[in-house]
């Protein structure tokens, strides 16, 4: 695999961008939740350990209900994690993560990243609702494009 494939900014072609902003865009439109897409090179620690690192440094904690959910992929190691806020994490079933995880890892296997993320991303945003659906006064609190 070349550079440019294993350097996150360039992991993504443009229309694969495009569909995880618009799986999140689309996942927000009905409830107040978050939910951010994060690309590291490579893992530096303990998976979970350094989603918490992700998690703290884009500002998910800021979000007002705590209801913000980070999915993080680390490209070599094609690895995933996703890690919800305390306002989430504390009414979603215990296995509900794992299960976004496996959904992706199935698409990750047939090399559609992109995919994944996304049908991960709109389950999620599913989950998000019910328990914080939209309100009038609800603002977009976290940007929606895949950071890295």
């Amino acid at each position: 695999m070349n550079f440019m494939k294993r350097h996150p900014a360039f992991f993504f072609s443009k229309s694969e961008k495009q569909r995880i902003i618009s799986a999140v865009r689309e996942a927000e439109k009905n409830t107040s939740g978050e939910i951010r897409v994060h690309l590291e090179r490579r893992l530096k620690g303990d998976m979970m350990a350094e989603a918490r690192k992700v998690f703290e440094r884009i500002g998910m904690t800021r979000t007002k209900d705590r209801n913000g959910v980070l999915i993080l992929l680390v490209i070599r190691d094609r690895r995933v994690a996703i890690l919800g806020d305390k306002g989430i994490h504390e009414k979603v079933p215990a296995d509900f993560w794992e299960r976004e995880i496996r959904l992706m890892e199935n698409c990750f296997r047939e090399n559609e990243f992109a995919e994944g993320i996304a049908l991960a991303v709109l389950e999620i945003g599913e989950k998000l609702r019910e328990f914080f659906p939209f309100r009038p006064d609800d603002q977009n609190e976290l940007p929606d494009g895949v950071s890295h």
